[in-house]
């Protein structure tokens, strides 16, 4: 397990490597850091925003709203930035808070109207007030971030109010961070107290025992106030559609009927760890409790309380409890659970995006694909792709000094593949800035829409060359950033959207030549090529310039950036640019290189499902033989197809051929999407 102090010293050149790649403060970086942790539990949303704002008596670093639960938050940072561990003392966390409460005060009273429009902290004054006036918070959290350790005299921050709004005041420190890391790779789950009444399902799986039951309006409502986003993590459809609306038949139920709620609405379909049980025969506690279908009800049921004021206590939910015994098999079975559970409406492909080959194809390139040595160093490096949050470090966990050092040598933390950062620069390049600009949620869901679509279409696409231009327009994402934080002009306000739209800005004019822009330019130099550089520095300019202003009725800058009539205007603008041809290849040189990729990729995947079918245990081929004997008129499954498998299957097929093996493996594919157990 790795300790606080390694968790420490690994979190702290994160946030330093990520400083210097993308040209920020090392203070922004932390507060991206600590942020997109406290999304992944579900503490902030993905849409959170960042700006710094700093007078005399007030501070603020960010603010995060979310509309389901109509709570605010708002959050200042201390970053210490030392090797050591420092203490956040009770003087720091005073001030910090009455810094951040004057802010909010402020900002409720219209701070906005004496600030300038052009700033990240204006968009943050604004809605604040917004919000605020048209009753929209029934919440607010003040939040201060820390790499440090919160003093241990401190043990208690008292809730308050702030203009007739409940305050909840947190610290976020390094010990929760830390903590926020272990539950991705351990046991430390958390716990839903409840009583419920069951049904016990008998069921021949040793890998899962479920269960009926059924939960109140109030009770739902409850566990989701409590617990957030984090009942969600696992559901598909959960980004999508969690939006705190209330279905209009769910409503009227509700209102008019709710005795009648259970017979008319499916319920929620919930996995979990472990279950306990108390004396008197009901279900006390579950451990690690996950909603992989029902998001809308449980929207549709707090939004009722919380919005139309209704009563739910007269509601009952009906929910199937499947509890996972091996907690190694707990992801692949919620994966399938969820999937399952979501196909009786409609899901785009792209909503199971987490289970996509796409993954699994960056991360062999990322381990078998050396980054070219440069500026006379001899070590050769990798870029890794992290598909998971923590597996970088946790990879690290079991290693000696001398393996964990060779490892961040090779695997430098400058060159870490994030995929939500990946979604941004890729969906830059694709053209689609407003998206990028509307939030991390949108422009992942975007990105696995692309990448769904693409890999139906052609399923060798990932190739090579694909990942090391994908490692290109990373780079130059980052330089961009950087070039935009240098910029003499650059007075803090709107880096991020000004980035977004000076990639896709650079994308149109190379798609205006008819030709591909040369990537592998930037991916043998690992930077930004010198014929390039001045572009950037006039493009950044007038995407800058443009944005900044809009037009008459669309004075919020932040809100003109996610219309695509932002970037319909910023499409024409006309700047004194030119193309280097060095910077750019033809058509029949990238179909060449595409073509002959595909072509090993292809010979090297027809070896790889040779060595599957013959190293796979026969016994598993005598499974799916009587699995489609019984099923095989509704699975489909041809004469030719069945002869084959039955020769596997006896043994009687000792070296099959390369057909023999994809039509062996496509057969082995196909009843596992259909939930057979091989």
């Amino acid at each position: 397990m790795i300790s606080l102090e390694e968790f420490h010293q690994d979190f702290l050149q994160s946030v330093l490597a990520d400083a210097e790649s993308r040209g920020l403060m090392r203070s922004q970086a932390f507060f991206e850091t600590a942020c997109e942790a406290l999304v992944s539990i579900g503490e902030l949303t993905s849409d959170y925003t960042a700006a710094d704002y700093s007078k005399t008596g007030i501070e603020v670093h960010g603010y995060d709203y979310d509309e389901t639960r109509e709570m605010l938050t708002v959050l200042v940072h201390q970053f210490f930035q030392e090797d050591h561990i420092d203490t956040l003392t009770k003087m720091h966390i005073t001030t910090k808070f009455n810094r951040l409460r004057t802010f909010v005060k402020r900002s409720i009273g219209g701070l906005y109207r004496d600030m300038e429009e052009t700033s990240d902290a204006y968009s943050i004054a604004y809605y604040i007030y917004h919000y605020v006036q048209v009753g929209k918070v029934s919440r607010i959290r003040l939040i201060v971030l820390t790499d440090g350790k919160i003093t241990r005299t401190l043990t208690d921050l008292p809730s308050e109010e702030l203009d007739n709004i409940p305050v909840d005041l947190r610290v976020i420190d390094i010990e929760y961070i830390h903590k926020i890391y272990l539950s991705e790779y351990t046991d430390n789950n958390f716990e839903i107290n409840v009583k419920l009444p069951y049904l016990e399902i008998p069921t021949s799986s040793e890998e899962y025992q479920s269960y009926l039951s059924f939960l109140t309006g109030d009770d739902l409502v409850g566990i989701y106030e409590q617990f957030g986003q984090k009942l969600f993590e696992q559901n598909v459809r959960t980004f999508l559609q969690f939006k705190g609306g209330v279905n209009k038949g769910i409503r009227n139920t509700i209102e008019y009927n709710p005795g009648l709620f259970f017979a008319y609405n499916n319920g929620i379909t919930a996995t979990a760890s472990e279950v306990k049980f108390d004396d008197e025969g009901n279900i006390s506690k579950i451990i690690d409790f996950q909603i992989v279908n029902g998001a809308q009800t449980t929207s549709s049921i707090y939004a009722a309380k919380k919005n139309s004021k209704l009563d739910v206590s007269k509601v009952s939910v009906q929910m199937k409890l499947s509890v996972v015994k091996e907690k190694e098999k707990q992801h692949d079975f919620v994966s399938k659970v969820s999937e399952y559970a979501n196909t009786q409406n409609k899901v785009n492909k792209s909503d199971f995006f987490s289970n996509n080959p796409y993954h699994k194809e960056m991360k062999n390139n990322s381990k078998r694909v050396w980054a070219p040595s440069v500026g006379g160093s001899q070590r050769r490096t990798h870029w890794y792709y992290e598909r998971v949050r923590g597996e970088y470090l946790n990879e690290q966990t079991y290693l000696t000094k001398a393996e964990k050092t060779k490892f961040q040598l090779e695997n430098p933390k400058s060159q870490l593949l994030d995929k939500t950062f990946l979604s941004k620069s890729e969906n830059s390049w694709l053209r689609k800035p407003d998206v990028v600009s509307k939030g991390a949620q949108y422009s992942f869901a975007s990105f696995a829409d692309h990448i769904t679509g693409w890999l139906e279409k052609e399923n060798l696409a990932i190739t090579e060359s694909y990942f090391k231009d994908a490692v290109a327009r990373i780079i130059l994402f980052k330089n961009v950033e950087k070039a935009i934080s240098k910029a003499a002009w650059y007075d803090g306000g709107f880096r991020a959207q000004t980035v977004t739209y000076t990639i896709a800005y650079l994308s149109e004019l190379v798609e205006a030549t008819g030709k591909h822009f040369n990537f592998k330019k930037i991916w043998d130099e690992q930077q930004l090529p010198y014929e390039l550089t001045p572009i950037i520095d006039i493009i950044t300019k007038g995407i800058y310039d443009s944005i900044t202003n809009p037009p008459e009725g669309s004075a919020n800058i932040a809100q003109w950036c996610k219309k695509r009539e932002c970037w319909e205007r910023v499409k024409k603008l006309q700047m004194e640019v030119e193309l280097d041809d060095s910077l750019l290849i033809n058509e029949e040189e990238t179909k060449y290189i595409r073509r002959e990729e595909k072509k090993e990729k292809k010979l090297k995947n027809d070896i790889e499902i040779q060595i599957f079918v013959v190293n796979t245990q026969r016994q598993v081929w005598k499974t799916l033989l009587d699995h489609y004997k019984k099923y095989q008129s509704i699975c489909k499954v041809t004469r030719t197809q069945m002869d084959i498998l039955e020769k596997m299957a006896l043994g009687t097929l000792v070296a099959p051929s390369e057909r023999q093996s994809k039509v062996l493996n496509a057969l082995y594919e196909k009843a596992i999407n259909e939930g057979i157990v091989v």
